[in-house]
């Protein structure tokens, strides 16, 4: 197994959310780390972690990403840290389907990623 730490100057950990039922807002996290293992190119046998500074949360509007850091939802005083774990990873044409568990504000949830792995 080859293990491979993420590379945050060519990473980015991104989100979109509906706002008010007609826009879409788009934001990211500035600070997160992580790592991949697989087995040679054989990605369907990849595991990987992600760890995510909740704090760092951005959407290029202050007052929003306030918002986000308090208790109404990341509490990121009280959670600092959100965390991605693969537990299962799926090819599909050229990307690949990874599905983990997903830890935000000490609850856990299964989610499915789509992933493109670019080199």
């Amino acid at each position: 197994m080859a293990r491979y730490e993420i590379d945050n100057s060519h990473t980015t950990i991104g989100f979109t959310a509906k706002h008010m039922m007609f826009t879409t807002v788009r934001g990211h996290f500035a600070d997160f780390k992580g790592q991949v293992e697989v087995d040679g190119d054989n990605y369907a046998t990849a595991k990987g972690e992600v760890t995510i500074q909740t704090a760092s949360v951005s959407t290029n509007s202050q007052d929003r990403d306030n918002h986000l850091r308090s208790a109404d939802f990341f509490a990121a005083d009280k959670y600092p840290v959100m965390t991605f774990r693969s537990t299962n990873v799926t090819p599909q044409g050229d990307d690949f389907l990874v599905t983990g568990d997903l830890t935000i504000r000490a609850v856990t949830r299964p989610i499915e990623l789509v992933v493109t792995v670019e080199g």
